[in-house]
């Protein structure tokens, strides 16, 4: 974890008016695939101290309405599954006796 400098801002902070109400926040990360989708990114440390990875995504949907929600389901499908993987990473792992 990146602690705070004298000036109350991790490294990574953006030093600027993305902080507010005692958080702090990255600039933003931005992947776009070819016009089609588009993945931002920010690192979010709340007043409180706690770190959180804020995550928007746009993507581009089929004009039919059934192919588009077929693509809804996949999306939150594999959404769910990142989601998943990076809560189970955050997690402390328990000491061993010995």
């Amino acid at each position: 974890m990146n602690r705070a400098g004298r000036d109350g801002h991790t490294d990574w902070c953006g030093r600027d008016h993305r902080c507010n109400l005692g958080e702090h926040r990255s600039e933003e990360i931005v992947v776009d695939v070819a016009s089609r989708s588009r993945a931002v990114l920010v690192r979010v440390r709340t007043a409180a101290g706690r770190e959180h990875a804020e995550v928007r995504v746009r993507v581009a949907l089929a004009p039919s309405e059934l192919a588009a929600r077929r693509q809804l389901v996949g999306l939150l499908g594999d959404l769910r599954n990142a989601v998943a993987r990076a809560a189970v990473t955050a997690r402390p792992r328990p000491r061993r006796a010995g």
